[in-house]
């Protein structure tokens, strides 16, 4: 027996979207919250080897005898490109963290919602309407405060967040692509064993021994990486790219709050500033969104 194929997006489907790519951004920044412990201590491929390595496990346990049906697609070369892609996010983004604040990354790094938007309506079709081009534009606005562009944050570390939000829009516009087409676990398993298997290549060259102490730190990166990817692309799949994207600057804040916990890390000022006016660009979206759904549905 296999897993149903995910439904083609409707309408009613993107409050479920929204919902989802907050939980996934909230997984996403707890994940890069460890990785830069980690990475501290140990070499950046060795981490995301383990990344990888976790979530090829928890789903070969999770589909079981359905494995196989699920590494079967129609198309290979496109489900390579979207996991490279997800490999050089994932590798830019971990690089940039011993250089760079878990905020000041991910508010780099957040870029690719508006990458994400215009891909969608350039290659997609997909609708690019004054309200969310304005939610957008006001998102990124709210992301601009927050990194105050300068040389503290433009080094040449910065530009690896950067790398890593093209590499990411790509991988959900490939994401956003496929999912009305298969089901979610086929882009899930095949981009975890690239990953995998890309990182294996350079473990006996950069292996650090690992105490018994941080196995379950790896063991958890692996865990939070699985269900991001799978929220992730679930959200892609029943809404429209242009109405979740918007909420990745959520991440904005986790990672702030990420921070200050983990790494005593204090938002000032234009942080907060910053993370109200995303908060409140996510929220007008959303509500455009809702109203303009719940207007054809009553038509």
């Amino acid at each position: 027996m296999t897993l149903p194929p995910i439904a083609l997006p409707t309408v009613k489907d993107t409050k479920s979207g929204i919902l989802l790519m907050v939980l996934a951004i909230f997984c996403f920044a707890a994940m890069d919250a460890v990785a830069k412990g980690l990475i501290a201590r140990y070499p950046v491929p060795q981490v995301i080897w383990a990344r990888f390595a976790g979530q090829v496990l928890i789903i070969s346990v999770l589909l079981g005898p359905r494995l196989p049906a699920m590494l079967r697609t129609r198309w290979p070369v496109l489900h390579l490109i979207r996991a490279a892609c997800q490999l050089g996010a994932i590798g830019c983004f971990f690089s940039a963290l011993p250089y760079i604040g878990l905020a000041e990354a991910t508010a780099l790094g957040d870029l690719n919602p508006v990458l994400i938007t215009l891909g969608a309506a350039l290659f997609l079709g997909e609708r690019l309407g004054p309200r969310r081009i304005a939610g957008v534009v006001a998102a990124l606005i709210g992301a601009l405060i927050i990194i105050r562009p300068g040389l503290s944050v433009f080094t040449p570390a910065a530009l690896l967040p950067l790398a890593a939000a093209v590499f990411y829009a790509v991988s959900a516009l490939l994401t956003r692509h496929l999912g009305p087409q298969e089901t979610a676990w086929t882009p899930l398993i095949l981009g975890a064993l690239f990953g995998m298997a890309a990182t294996s290549v350079t473990l006996p060259f950069v292996w650090v021994p690992v105490p018994m102490a941080d196995w379950p730190l790896f063991a958890l990166i692996g865990a939070l990486g699985t269900m991001a990817n799978l929220f992730l692309i679930r959200s892609f799949t029943i809404a429209q790219a242009g109405s979740v994207a918007p909420f990745a600057y959520a991440g904005l804040i986790f990672a702030t709050g990420w921070g200050y916990i983990l790494y005593g890390e204090v938002p000032d000022m234009p942080t907060i500033i910053g993370a109200l006016v995303i908060v409140a660009a996510g929220l007008y979206v959303w509500h455009r969104e809702t109203r303009v759904h719940g207007a054809s549905k009553s038509q």
